[in-house]
């Protein structure tokens, strides 16, 4: 129904976005809403998915249009719904996703929340040889800046990030240490760092 929606970027939370189009303001759920920071009170065109279910209509958003596709089939796969997607193309380029799937890496796919040995499996046999792996990983060229100087701002937007993505406070504590340790430009920088961590 919505291919895309271009518009002001007026929001940014850990789970979703906000884009004002025509005075309408749409909240669009994102893998890792940091990837948009850059484009803060500015235009952006949003490659969109609407979801409808019984009890509301959810609209999801990516950075591309390689981005959306994954995040397609991966709810097509059965025991995956929105927010196991969401979840793996959080830290994962979609290109690193087709290339586990292509290599039959179980490990690798039970990395992610929610994701088990059983739903890796059947991921595997539902999208192997159905996706195209790229030579050149398109979200990998984002270069995403934030103006924050203090690194203690972006290591608490990136902890909320990771929460909304399912991982107990508990995982939380163990990365914020780790990532106290160093110096971040931006909340997804934080984001990538706090996911490697966790799924190391």
């Amino acid at each position: 129904m919505y291919a895309y929606i271009k518009g002001t970027l007026a929001v940014l939370n850990p789970t979703h976005v906000v884009v004002e189009a025509s005075g309408v303001g749409y909240e669009i759920q994102t893998p890792n809403s940091y990837r948009f920071q850059k484009f803060m009170e500015q235009e952006v065109v949003i490659h969109t998915s609407l979801i409808v279910r019984e009890d509301a209509q959810l609209l999801y958003g990516f950075i591309n249009q390689e981005e959306k596709d994954m995040f397609l089939s991966l709810i097509k796969v059965t025991g995956i719904g929105p927010k196991s997607a969401l979840a793996i193309l959080a830290s994962s380029s979609p290109n690193e996703v087709k290339i586990a799937i292509e290599n039959e890496n179980d490990a690798y796919l039970t990395k992610f929340p929610g994701i088990g040995k059983k739903t890796a499996r059947q991921i595997v046999l539902d999208l192997k040889g159905k996706v195209q792996i790229n030579e050149v990983d398109s979200s990998q060229i984002l270069n995403v800046e934030a103006s924050l100087s203090d690194n203690t701002p972006i290591i608490k937007e990136a902890l909320l990030a990771l929460e909304a993505l399912g991982y107990s406070k508990r995982e939380l504590t163990k990365v914020e240490k780790a990532l106290a340790k160093d110096s971040f430009e931006s909340v997804d920088d934080a984001v990538k760092k706090g996911l490697q961590l966790l799924i190391s």
